[in-house]
């Protein structure tokens, strides 16, 4: 059987080139009074009925059961809003080099659980502190092209941590407004054609002005996104 083919089967495949075909501009925006702690913590412990949009990618690379992972959604609860600590992936790995992502990775057999993954491959990854999170809840778990069924982790996190990134597998650690993320005017859905390849995702571009650069936040990190606003909108 032929292996199918993937956005990273195309040459020099870049997803900030792919033109953006629209996004949710009708859609509202999370409330400021919903993205506050309290609300926060009241929605993800108790969750009323919602579906998730996106519950995998439509390729598969890797044939065979998928391998279980998890990843931590860390959100960190500054005075002055809400933020979403997120990584920038180095870019000599085997598997989504450069991208950016949540901390996070495959289950080990010892882990017990996702919540046990997501916060060891936390600490691995950027040392955060396991006693540091406070878990609020899992999501429902999303299928990668790459062959992981990944379980997403809420987690809240108050400022004043230290971070130390694992310099092989992180190039940079950066934090994003959960407003910012919870605006449906900025989850642009972008489509790919090449060949056999006609494949939308979402992508959702973020300037930070204070380090002077755009942070691309696309694939399985802005679906897992995506979901999130689902549930809190729901």
């Amino acid at each position: 059987m032929r292996a199918p083919q993937t956005l990273s089967s195309i040459p020099q495949f870049d997803p900030r080139q792919v033109p953006v075909e629209g996004f949710d501009a009708l859609l509202p925006a999370v409330s400021a009074e919903r993205l506050l702690v309290p609300a926060l913590r009241e929605r993800f412990g108790n969750p009323p009925r919602w579906e998730p949009e996106l519950d995998g990618d439509r390729f598969r690379l890797k044939a065979g059961p998928p391998r279980p992972a998890a990843v931590l959604v860390p959100i960190v609860t500054h005075a002055s809003g809400a933020t979403v600590l997120l990584t920038e992936r180095t870019a000599h790995l085997h598997d989504h080099a450069g991208q950016v992502a949540f901390p996070g990775g495959r289950t080990d057999p010892t882990d017990g659980s996702a919540v046990a993954t997501a916060l060891r491959e936390a600490h691995e990854e950027i040392g955060l502190a396991p006693e540091r999170v406070e878990i609020l809840a899992e999501l429902p778990d999303y299928l990668t092209g790459t062959g992981y069924r990944v379980t997403p982790v809420i987690g809240l996190i108050e400022p004043g941590f230290d971070l130390r990134l694992d310099a092989f597998e992180v190039a940079e650690a950066f934090e994003v407004p959960l407003e910012f993320l919870m605006d449906p005017r900025h989850h642009e859905r972008r489509r790919v054609v090449h060949g056999e390849i006609d494949r939308i995702f979402y992508a959702m571009p973020y300037r930070c002005e204070t380090r002077q650069r755009e942070y691309f936040i696309w694939g399985a990190t802005a679906a897992m996104l995506r979901n999130v606003y689902r549930l809190l909108i729901a």
